[in-house]
């Protein structure tokens, strides 16, 4: 179906809807649900945060970028998000026959940024590939080419250096077992390079606009999925995928556990889209970056930073600076107890240009 056609759904709201940055660590132990039956492999880990529900993370030895999630049903596989290029989208896909030898029959964009969708071309042609209307239309090309856009290439900009980088500390290095470890790293960072030059942005060929639910066999009885766009928020078009039998959502970049990033995003939005997040009934919230989270209170912190982050880029925007001089001096320290990397005032500049673009 995926060749040449596009299925459109346009259903109302479900009554039950009255997700890009380093790993980083959450110390406490609640956030950390008991784990029992981890696959790992070469390229992925696999964690099972219910029967047949995995939260999938990258081991390193190939660069994904971002998380994605795998639900097993009794007859196939679901997944969300495809990883950062081709290269990483196929070492998932050989990856999951680790956990199951049933066929994947539905690939879900959270959003469109590349580091969650560019593994999509690799998907076989029979898998549908489902994600909201302005995400096929950003990966289409029918809104501009994202390889073109400054979020692709200020995150891909660098490869390059990282290989020239690599290739220099291997020529440095006396030690046989750190030039190992370092000629490991050169391989994945020159797959990841060779791969960037390899991507034919894929969009998805069903949409939504709002909702719409799939009903997978479980056991003989089903599991519904459902996947819901709540608002604008990191993206235009940003789904979540929530399972509510077992209270689970999955919310790529809308909501991350550490500040995320926001060159895309709809800032002035988003805390009113993460009110709707609230809304559903979900104990654990598996990200497309950082670790499982478990309960709500991490969408408060991420709220009150993005409301003071626009109120305090109002202002100075109002005295006269440039969006390059707002980000050097924007003071969001009052958040460091939730956010600890924030050490001195100063934020990325692709955020605050976006929020003066959005104010214009």
């Amino acid at each position: 179906m995926r060749a040449g056609s596009t299925l459109k759904l346009l259903l109302p709201t479900l009554a039950s809807a009255i997700a890009l940055g380093a790993l980083i660590s959450i110390s406490s132990a609640q956030n950390a649900p008991a784990v029992e039956g981890v696959v790992t492999t070469r390229s992925h880990i696999f964690t099972p945060v219910a029967q047949g529900i995995y939260h999938v993370t990258g081991t390193g030895a190939v660069n994904v970028m971002s998380h994605s999630m795998l639900i097993e049903g009794e007859h196939d596989l679901l997944v969300v998000d495809s990883h950062v290029t081709p290269n990483a989208g196929m070492a998932l896909l050989d990856a999951i026959k680790n956990v199951s030898d049933k066929p994947v029959r539905y690939l879900i964009n959270t959003h469109y940024h590349f580091d969650h969708a560019h593994g999509n071309q690799v998907f076989p042609q029979e898998v549908e590939i489902i994600g909201h209307t302005y995400t096929r239309q950003k990966l289409s090309g029918e809104l501009g080419n994202v390889l073109e856009e400054s979020t692709f290439i200020s995150f891909t900009e660098g490869a390059p250096g990282q290989v020239a980088s690599l290739q220099q500390q291997i020529a440095d290095a006396t030690d046989a077992e750190q030039r190992a470890l370092l000629q490991g790293r050169l391989a994945t960072a020159q797959a990841h390079l060779g791969s960037l030059a390899e991507i034919t942005p894929t969009p998805p060929n069903i949409t939504i606009d709002d909702s719409m639910s799939i009903y997978q066999t479980v056991n003989g009885g089903g599991r519904e999925i459902q996947i819901i766009h709540m608002g604008r928020g990191h993206t235009g078009g940003d789904v979540v995928v929530f399972l509510p039998e077992e209270k689970i959502v999955f919310t790529g970049d809308l909501m991350v556990p550490f500040i995320p990033y926001m060159g895309d995003a709809h800032v002035d939005e988003w805390p009113a889209t993460l009110d709707k997040l609230k809304e559903l009934d979900f104990e654990t919230l598996l990200p497309g970056h950082g670790p499982i989270v478990q309960g709500k209170e991490r969408i408060d912190f991420l709220q009150a930073y993005l409301r003071d982050l626009w109120t305090n880029t109002a202002a100075l925007k109002a005295s006269g600076l440039s969006a390059e001089q707002a980000a050097q001096q924007i003071d969001m320290t009052a958040h460091s107890t939730n956010y600890p990397q924030i050490s001195a005032p100063g934020v990325d500049v692709r955020a605050i240009r976006r929020i003066y673009a959005l104010m214009d």
